[in-house]
């Protein structure tokens, strides 16, 4: 075999070690520095020649910079003549620039993938992408891995009473359905429309949750707006806890002061994206795990789908 070597950027290390403790693996070494005026440098510190390369980089804030380190990194990489070069990318950055949804505006996600392409990247893996379709935006293979593998057992073995998942909106009805089915339990979803131009969201709940513990699942949860407000109304209709399981935690802005005033009880979720502060009702689970049998499958030619099956 070949053998393979892992490198990490800067955006979040300590999950790269992680990876690199399941694969019972070093990290590889890369000199990354910054110019006076933010300018990225790298230098690869050990031969790649002949090698299968993984970089782990996820986009999370601050996405140029990151995306730009994982860019400049692919390229000293293919010039030290690596034999294929996987981006591990736990968070995908600008993924929610799907499609023009107005007029005169960039599909930055397509855009994204095209230099991703040209940098000379082989393959991607990530998880829980925020629109499937994004995978079509590649003409290179795509793992996006499902968050819920995670959950599943966490939520399982909190044993609760009467346990039902809620979708946060209809475009998430596809994964809270999934996750529903995993567990056996039913599910309710939270419509969320404006009556009228400059009035807040009005929030309706499709299905029953009176004396229900609602488990919220979600792709990402950003500055936690929708999420807290879900809470507050599922309780007002009678549930009896609120829960919520969200993958990627960008939280940004008001972010965390709204999760710890807030009807959440607990959000949940993964280290894709480390935590700027910490939180009484923020638990994380470690995804690395995940990545590393993958990083492992991927190697050996083995399936990837197996392992959520």
């Amino acid at each position: 075999m070949r053998g393979y070597k892992v490198f990490s950027g800067t955006a979040n290390p300590e999950f790269a070690k992680k990876v690199a403790k399941y694969l019972s693996l070093p990290l590889s070494e890369a000199e990354i520095k910054r110019f006076s005026d933010g300018e990225i440098s790298i230098q690869i510190s050990e031969s790649v020649r002949g090698k299968d390369v993984f970089i782990i980089q996820p986009t999370c804030a601050p996405a140029n910079v990151n995306l730009m380190e994982l860019l400049i990194l692919t390229d000293a990489l293919r010039r030290s003549s690596a034999d294929s070069i996987t981006a591990v990318i736990p968070y995908f950055g600008y993924a929610r620039q799907d499609r023009k949804a107005a007029p005169r505006v960039p599909i930055t996600a397509k855009l994204v993938a095209n230099m991703i392409q040209t940098a000379g990247i082989d393959r991607v893996v990530t998880i829980d992408l925020h629109a499937g379709q994004i995978q079509g935006f590649f003409d290179i293979p795509v793992d996006n891995l499902y968050g819920n593998i995670i959950f599943n057992d966490y939520v399982k073995n909190k044993n609760l009473k009467n346990p039902i998942i809620a979708s946060p909106d209809i475009g998430g009805v596809a994964r809270a359905r999934s996750f529903a089915k995993k567990l056996g339990v039913d599910m309710v979803i939270v419509d969320k429309r404006r009556e009228k131009a400059n009035e807040s969201e009005v929030m309706n709940i499709i299905g029953d949750v009176e004396g229900k513990d609602v488990i919220l699942v979600d792709d990402m949860i950003d500055t936690a707006g929708t999420i807290v407000k879900a809470a507050e109304v599922l309780k007002a209709k009678g549930a009896t806890s609120v829960m919520a399981c969200c993958t990627h935690p960008v939280l940004s802005g008001p972010a965390y002061e709204r999760i710890e005033k807030g009807e959440l009880d607990e959000l949940v979720v993964s280290d894709t994206i480390p935590l700027s502060r910490e939180c009484s009702k923020i638990k994380v689970l470690s995804v690395a795990h995940v990545f590393g049998e993958v990083i492992r499958r991927v190697y050996h030619n083995e399936s990837v789908n197996g392992l959520f099956l």
